[in-house]
């Protein structure tokens, strides 16, 4: 007999269906829009809120449930608009409030539901909070983490511990005016938030609510994970953090074990009130479900605690970083069928899971795997159960840009050195996307661009793609379609590697077609019986998603029994009967 702790054990590792009605976003498709490099209307070489809202018919038919939007706030652009001035206002670089709305209304009418980037860690130093918490104004004295340091043997001034910034050096910033040190974990223009002020985070709490009220479906929460450092003790004073022996370069960020910065046992219930300001919203004012997408680097069962607990509910999306942080070029399928299943396994019953290869801080997906698994990871994050998160170009197959040091603007390479800068800098997979093979890729129509654009964007860009029927683009049309099915949407996984070389990933529903995807990781031919990988199957399948590699065509029959795969091949099969 099967009870109610088995039953939803089985949900939980995505065993079995569940037949209620799910929510828009568990198995929604995300579209990560980075503004800068999306679509520039107004010819100064950056994109802007007008292209996006311009390309919203575009996200329409490449199948997008939501899009989430990188910060397009006021900010001085220190990191990018991820040092925000001003948390209730547009940057003019991107238009002003009346586009914001312009977007939005559009996107309502599409149905294309917008999630935007909340940045709650730090501001700008230019933030009006910031200059009066220098100022030591009474409201905003303590804001922000700020500390005297120490004075050495030798009379310096001294931070007030070893701590380093993601950016390089120390994590500390002397203040003249306050005479204090002021703590960024970024770059020394961004301030961290001191969450441990009430006020603060009724602050932060008014920022998600204002959104709500222009508008947004949810938020995707950036660098959760460094909201809190370890508390003050009695003294006021913070413990350096133990050093690790792999670097002797005390400006490197791994220079330290983070154990009093990241990662803090206070950090998920931040989350869990968020969720509690989103569903008090949707009781006062209905319609569909606003949604947290957050960002945290941690150990996986540290990021399962995002998920909520069993008096709180956290996140609907904690990002599964799993697949972005683990795979590399010679990932054989063992890996990729552990990382996969690993999450399930580890993921709480009822929760629903999410897949991430691409991002604005990773290389792109065809240069960290080569640009003949283009197709196979596309395949892989539309067929797995729950959403998939796509970053904007990898539907094209986008490659990294060449970004030489001097066009080089990330400070996360820009405050390191020449020589091995290129291994640091994000910019790469931030060059403008690619619409056309017209002049700057049909990205702006004028004469420059913030980042150049890639050199191969004639032969990869969305108007070339259209018309070619087994181009990335089209593979990834016909994905969104085939995750319409019922199998797909709302059936169960199993995740199996047939050998060293190929992955396979069953989908399976009562009363419906089964489907299979079939993933040649490498170079070889392979002939793969599905009878030994995966028990009661039909006999007879047929080939429901074919790319460019592949010498089958869509509506081909094969046997179960013997599936033949070419070096790179990645496909789709449909059983010919229910089940």
């Amino acid at each position: 007999m099967t009870t109610w702790s088995s039953l939803f054990l089985l949900i939980g590792l995505g065993l079995l269906a569940v037949d209620a009605a799910a929510p828009w976003w568990k198995t929604a498709s995300f579209y990560q829009i980075y503004p800068r490099s999306f679509k520039d209307t107004d010819g100064d070489g950056i994109g802007d809120l007008n292209g996006v809202t311009e390309k919203l018919e575009y996200l329409k038919e490449i199948g997008v449930t939501a899009t989430w939007l990188s910060p397009f706030l006021k900010s001085p652009m220190a990191d990018f608009g991820y040092d925000i001035s001003d948390f209730k206002d547009v940057d003019p670089l991107f238009g002003d409030m009346e586009d914001f709305e312009n977007m939005v209304a559009r996107a309502k009418e599409l149905n294309v539901k917008i999630i935007l980037d909340f940045v709650p860690n730090h501001s700008s130093d230019e933030c009006d909070w910031f200059i009066r918490s220098a100022a030591g104004e009474e409201k905003y004295k303590d804001y922000y983490i700020w500390h005297p340091g120490f004075v050495d043997d030798n009379g310096q001034r001294i931070p007030p511990t070893n701590w380093v910034s993601v950016f390089r050096g120390s994590a500390w910033e002397w203040h003249e005016g306050r005479q204090e040190y002021y703590l960024h974990q970024f770059h020394k223009k961004q301030p961290d938030f001191n969450f441990r002020n009430p006020v603060v985070r009724e602050e932060m709490n008014n920022v998600l609510r204002f959104w709500l009220e222009k508008g947004v479906d949810g938020f995707r929460v950036d660098a959760i994970y460094h909201a809190f450092e370890i508390e003050a003790d009695e003294n006021g004073n913070y413990p350096d953090e133990p050093r690790n022996d792999w670097t002797d370069d005390p400006d490197e960020y791994g220079y330290t074990h983070k154990i009093y910065t990241v990662d803090q046992p206070e950090t998920p219930h931040l989350v869990f009130e968020w969720r509690e300001i989103l569903e008090q919203f949707q009781a006062d004012n209905g319609g569909d479900e606003r949604i947290l997408m957050v960002e945290t680097w941690s150990p996986i069962e540290i990021v399962m605690d995002y998920y909520g607990n069993s008096t709180a509910d956290g996140a609907q999306i904690p990002f599964n970083f799993q697949l972005i942080s683990n795979l590399h070029y010679d990932s054989d399928a063992y890996h990729y069928e552990y990382l996969i299943n690993n999450w399930l396994n580890l993921m709480p019953a009822g929760k629903s899971a999410n897949w991430v290869i691409g991002n604005h801080d990773k290389n792109r997906v065809g240069s960290r795997f080569g640009a003949d698994r283009v197709d196979l990871f596309n395949i892989l994050l539309l067929t797995l159960p729950g959403c998939s998160i796509t970053y904007n170009g990898e539907e094209i197959g986008m490659l990294d840009g060449y970004v030489s040091w001097e066009d080089t603007v990330d400070p996360q390479a820009c405050n390191g050195y020449e020589e091995n800068y290129m291994a640091m800098s994000r910019d790469p997979a931030r060059t403008p996307m690619h619409w056309s093979d017209d002049k700057m890729a049909g990205f702006t129509t004028g004469s420059t661009t913030w980042l150049p654009v890639g050199q191969d964007y004639a032969e990869r860009n969305v108007k070339t793609e259209r018309g070619v029927s087994l181009s990335h683009l089209n593979i990834f049309k016909r994905l969104q379609q085939l995750r319409k099915e019922p199998t797909i949407e709302e059936g169960s996984a199993e995740i199996k590697a047939v050998s060293n070389y190929v992955l396979a990933v069953k989908r399976y529903l009562s009363g419906n077609y089964v489907y299979i995807s079939l993933f040649n990781i490498f170079d070889s031919i392979e002939n793969v019986d599905l009878t030994q990988v995966f028990g009661g199957l039909p006999a007879k399948f047929q080939y429901a998603l074919v790319t460019k590699k592949s010498i089958k065509q869509v509506g081909d029959q094969v046997s179960a029994s013997s599936v033949t795969l070419m070096p790179h091949e990645s496909i789709v099969l449909r059983s010919t009967t229910t089940v």
